[in-house]
């Protein structure tokens, strides 16, 4: 025997209830014994309660209601049931209808309605609904009857919440179904006391009445049949990789309904728990899904985390003093006060120094348990012993849920780790004995973050998801945009690494969409948004959207928007940037924007500041972390001023080697920007600073290349002419070089606490004797690398290699969020 429950969803509908017979034939069919429960048509409940209240206040409104609630349940019997089998099935609605009619007249008259009338009232919801469906179920050939709950389950007289005799309640179940055959047709959601008046069993009704069948007639199994495709482990409007769960004890879902999951309601299933009968979850209108199999095996192989669930509002209250250490019945009484006042408590946590104890409540209760304990703890409070209560409100718990954590070291870490990373603070932690739920009380504003980031954290989801919030997309950055619509195939399928683009701005526009801009039509997108480019709006709005694992992707030269970075670290949010100017400002904002990445435990890279793609900066940590001394840095950082140099022979003039490297794109409009040395003194403070060297930028010492004339003209084509004109001091530079065998090369170099850029001539047994092209070129001389230094070479410019570098940084970042 098999007990099924179609829950309101399943029924609210004519079409919906032709699919559930669907599936009820099918099981017959297949020669299948089963029985079947009914809740009310999906949202004749909320009708019920309605008509109710209007009539209890004098209001004739629920005369409307009434009609509607009529109207539902003859379209549903006209349509399932055909015209020559009505006439009986409409005769038995209308008696039902005038008698809801008049009790409801009755509570008009009096301006009364108690729990009693109440529960009679919403008895005509599942009544209704059971007695239409089996009336439809046997016209497909369907042997069906129906079963009027209050004749099998037997309560108290405790309206609204009636309790359940449960050994008489077996027996009658036992004795009707042992004298029928045909296939029971129930009503969910109701009962009777022994004087035959009406109850109810409270929230999750219908399914209780499915156990407490299944229980009495030592059922094979419970099949809940709802509208979701199964226990998910997550709520999927909150999380939209949560996917169904295969198998879970019933104390996980217990777990997981207590902290949200509106699946199965736990004391619902003590009746199927004690018989030990397992419970599947499946989905009316998938009806092919397996669904979740609930039982008492658990799977000893399987993930640690089944689920993660949240309650989304609770208030924190906590009790605290000097008064509570060492002394004895503490929490009882304050539990006992609580509990007096029937307030549910939903979570626990005390610290091992006695000094406090923390419970979580309901915001609606927490008020009035705010008055209980003052109250009792009033003589503690007036002597300072205890502090008056303190209540903290927009709170949200949230939990991990799994049978097997007890068996994995580090769950824990894990999950405050994964908070931890995306900034998500924790006011309180409780943790049972039995380690099956780890909990913790997070600000509300952050729980749909802190959701996906454990759900991720415990590679539940397919991969994880990088939220990208990018600025500047000229060169360097659709260069980058490029690159990662190439690679997002191959970092979600074999590096489960998933980047959405969120929100995207150019110099005029800016574009934002949760879900992901379109990588392919990035342009059209931001072409088509209304929203004008304003950094200050951009930032507030990234914060705002609060996504988890976002990273901020500067890709400009922009001074303005360098000044945000302050507030982007400390919102929690990654940065990823090829700007250099926040790196190169004051020592003082250089070492700020430090160590507010180390205080919110983000990241704040900018590896391609000095060599673009080349890792030159990451080789620098690694030296120095691994307790090498740097003795001497020296590099050619300007790949311009590289290819300047390496292309400049005797046979040429420097002025055309200058000319070309500007219509190649090498230099700046305006080359005396390059040759002036400002950008290169830039990479070097930035070097500089990294191995700890508190240098400021007038401390660079620069050797001007440049005669006076050449930097004094006022255009740039002046100031070509003016370049002319010096060639002959340029060539003789490059003569003298030649007749010592060496080479003219541009030269940054730290050594001794000193940073100095200047022109110098190079032999063939230095590295950048050998330098082509525009290549950077960066040598380290450590204790370690102290006869032959260690050399990092390559491109140090170009949109290709930078924005790899970006990308590098962004995977990094992504790694670093595991």
């Amino acid at each position: 025997m098999r007990v099924l429950k179609f829950g309101g969803s399943s029924v609210a509908s004519p079409e919906r209830i032709q699919s559930v017979i669907d599936i009820l034939k099918h099981y017959h069919d297949s020669d299948i014994k089963f029985t079947v429960v009914f809740s009310a048509f999906g949202g004749v409940t909320d009708f019920l309660i309605g008509m109710g209240q209007k009539a209890s206040l004098g209001d004739w409104g629920y005369l409307e209601l009434l009609d509607k609630f009529k109207k539902r349940h003859l379209d549903a019997a006209n349509i399932l049931i055909p015209e020559d089998k009505r006439g009986e099935i409409l005769y038995e609605l209308e008696k039902g209808f005038k008698e809801l009619n008049d009790l409801l007249h009755g509570v008009f008259l009096v301006r009364e309605l108690s729990d009693r009338t109440m529960d009679f009232i919403l008895s005509f919801g599942e009544r209704n609904s059971a007695f239409i469906i089996s009336h439809a179920l046997n016209l497909t050939g369907v042997p069906a009857a129906y079963l009027d709950a209050r004749k099998i389950i037997q309560t108290n007289d405790n309206h609204r919440d009636a309790k359940v005799d449960l050994i008489i309640s077996y027996d009658k179940i036992n004795n009707y179904y042992s004298e029928r055959d045909k296939v029971q047709v129930v009503t969910g959601f109701i009962g009777s006391t022994p004087d035959n008046t009406t109850t109810t069993l409270g929230r999750g009704g219908s399914d209780y009445t499915a156990a407490l069948l299944a229980a009495g007639l030592k059922a094979e199994v419970i099949e809940i049949w709802t509208d979701v495709d199964g226990v998910m482990t997550a709520d999927p409007r909150k999380v939209p990789k949560a996917f169904t769960i295969p198998t879970m004890t019933y104390s996980e879902a217990m777990e997981m309904s207590h902290f949200g999951a509106k699946v199965i309601y736990p004391p619902t299933i003590q009746p199927a728990l004690k018989k030990n009968i397992p419970i599947y979850i499946r989905n009316t209108f998938n009806p092919q899904f397996e669904g979740t199999l609930i039982s008492r095996k658990a799977d000893p192989d399987g993930h640690p985390v089944k689920g993660i669930s949240s309650i989304k509002e609770v208030a924190l209250l906590t009790l605290q003093g000097s008064g509570l250490f060492g002394v004895p019945g503490i929490s009882a009484r304050l539990f006992g006060a609580i509990a007096r006042a029937k307030i549910n408590v939903i979570m626990i946590t005390q610290g091992s120094s006695e000094h406090s104890i923390s419970f979580a409540v309901s915001p609606s209760d927490a008020d009035q348990a705010k008055r209980i304990v003052e109250n009792e703890f009033e003589y503690e409070i007036t002597t300072y012993k205890v502090e008056p209560l303190k209540v903290e409100m927009d709170l949200t718990a949230i939990a991990a849920i799994g049978e097997n954590m007890r068996y994995q070291p580090g769950i824990a870490g894990r999950m405050f780790q994964s908070l931890g990373k995306n900034g998500v603070n924790i006011v309180a932690i409780a943790q049972g004995s039995s380690e099956l739920n780890i909990s913790a009380v997070i600000h509300k504003a952050d729980e749909v973050k802190a959701l996906n980031a454990l759900h991720e954290g415990f590679f539940l989801s397919d991969a994880k998801v990088l939220h990208v919030f990018m600025v500047g997309v000229g060169l360097i950055g659709g260069t980058l945009l490029k690159q990662i619509q190439e690679q997002a195939e191959y970092l979600k399928v074999d590096r489960l690494m998933e980047i959405k683009l969120v929100g995207l701005a150019n110099s005029k526009k800016m574009a934002f969409n949760e879900e992901g801009l379109d990588l392919a039509d990035w342009r059209s997108e931001i072409d088509q948004s209304e929203e004008l480019m304003n950094i200050e709006n951009f930032i507030d709005q990234m914060v705002e959207m609060n996504l988890r694992n976002s990273i901020f992707i500067d890709n400009t030269a922009s001074a303005e928007i360098s000044e945000f970075y302050n507030k982007i670290l400390d919102n929690s949010i990654s940065i990823s940037t090829p700007n250099k100017i926040a790196t190169s400002s004051s020592y003082e904002q250089y070492q700020l924007l430090k160590r507010l990445a180390q205080k919110r435990n983000v990241k704040f890279l900018y590896e391609t500041n000095v060599g673009a793609g080349l890792p030159v900066l990451s080789t620098l940590e690694n030296l120095m972390s691994s307790g090498d001394r740097i003795l001497k840095i020296e590099g050619v950082l300007s790949g311009s001023l590289s290819f300047i140099f390496n292309n400049f022979k005797s046979n040429t003039s420097f002025s055309d080697i200058v000319k070309e490297a500007q219509e190649k794109g090498y230099t700046e409009p305006d080359p005396r920007t390059d040759l002036s040395g400002l950008d290169v003194r830039r990479k070097i403070l930035i070097l500089a600073r990294e191995t700890g060297l508190a240098l400021e930028a007038d401390m660079v010492k620069i050797e001007n290349i440049l005669p006076q004339e050449c930097m004094d003209a006022p255009t740039v084509p002046e100031f070509f002419e003016a370049l002319e004109n010096n060639n002959e001091h340029f060539e003789k530079l490059q003569s003298d070089a030649d007749a010592e065998g060496k080479k003219l090369r541009f030269i940054a170099a730290l050594e001794d606490g000193q940073a100095t850029i200047s022109l110098k001539s190079v032999d063939s047994n230095h590295p950048f004797y050998s330098l082509s092209g525009s290549d950077n070129m960066i040598v380290f001389t450590t204790e370690r690398y102290k006869e032959r230094p260690l050399v990092v070479r390559g491109p140090g410019a170009g949109a290709e290699v930078t924005a790899a570098g970006v990308f590098a940084e962004i995977i990094s970042i992504g790694n670093f969020m595991n």
